[in-house]
């Protein structure tokens, strides 16, 4: 009998990686694509599937089903809807068109969703029934997951904590609104807080004063801080204490046992993790009050994407 494996599909505007995925969470196979040459969704199905099952067969195994972790991907319908970063426009049923090659279980959903459920299976959830996830990048995702499933909603597209006002009136973010979580704890966020913080330095002199705003990135900035920087320090302790409010308004709405983080800005580590543990508890309201953890996600950030659309096969259908 030929082993099953579960996979995961992560599609992104540049590459779509995948990966097929054991029982205990190991990726015992990976695989990309390059997004630049598919115009077609129909030939990029096409290949995607072919790569799948060469994999497979590679390994004398079979799928057990395939998660597929997408930007707009909307779970009820199976679709990709309107993705601004893809080529493929308007709707996509592409659980179905996979389903044409490889007749198995296709569940959808957005990448954050995926990471939710990816660290309540195979990370620092395991046990869980009620957490919360940001996901913080480019932009900033989360998923919600009550008592054991992901919270999809009325439309499919439940969970865009990121796209919270946070700040009313504030910067205007790529939704068309004004003051969104993104705008603040996203990557770039975060450098925009430190350009208009040292803008109201006088005098600004450290090591990062010729740099322009486009030039920056969260790692430099983090680096700066840890060197006695202290606009590079502000500014990750202004973005921690905006997300930590952001974290304690969410766990109002479903009272997690934890709040996972994830991402490239949380590997600053103790400069953003001690500001916003400080606000979220400052913040909370007293009924939650000392139930709910801040945590970092366990998962390694190599195998996020995989692991969480991979584990959107073993949710309950």
């Amino acid at each position: 009998m030929k082993k099953k494996l579960g996979i995961g599909v992560d599609i992104g505007g540049t590459n779509t990686d995948f990966g097929l995925v054991d029982a205990e969470g190991n990726i015992v196979r990976r695989g990309r694509l390059k997004m630049a040459g598919y115009d077609d969704v129909a030939v990029y199905v096409k290949d995607l599937a072919e790569a799948l099952l060469a994999a497979l067969g590679e390994l004398d195994a079979e799928a057990e089903g395939i998660g597929i972790g997408a930007p707009n991907g909307n779970f009820h319908t199976s679709c990709i809807e309107h993705a601004p970063n893809l080529k493929f426009k308007g709707i996509i049923p592409l659980s179905e068109m996979i389903r044409q090659y490889i007749n198995v279980p296709v569940m959808l959903s957005n990448d954050a969703n995926a990471a939710a459920y990816g660290e309540l299976i195979y990370g620092g959830a395991k046990g869980m029934k009620d957490i919360i996830m940001f996901t913080l990048g480019t932009g900033v995702g989360s998923g919600v997951i009550v008592d054991g499933k992901l919270v999809h909603g009325f439309t499919g597209c439940a969970g865009e904590l990121g796209h919270a006002i946070l700040v009313p009136e504030g910067r205007l973010c790529t939704c068309g609104r004004r003051g969104c979580l993104e705008e603040y704890a996203s990557a770039r966020g975060i450098c925009q807080t430190f350009d208009e913080l040292r803008r109201w330095v006088t005098c600004y002199t450290g090591k990062l004063a010729n740099i322009p705003l486009r030039g920056l990135d969260t790692k430099l900035i983090a680096d700066a801080a840890y060197a006695g920087d202290e606009v590079a320090l502000k500014a990750f302790e202004r973005t921690g204490f905006l997300l930590g409010i952001a974290a304690a308004n969410a766990v109002a709405a479903t009272s997690p046992e934890a709040v996972f983080l994830m991402g490239g800005p949380v590997q600053a580590g103790k400069i953003l993790m001690e500001p916003l543990e400080k606000s979220f508890h400052e913040h909370l309201y007293v009924s939650f009050k000392g139930k709910t953890q801040i945590r970092v996600s366990e998962l390694n950030a190599n195998d996020v994407a995989i692991l969480g659309a991979a584990a959107l096969v073993k949710m309950p259908r």
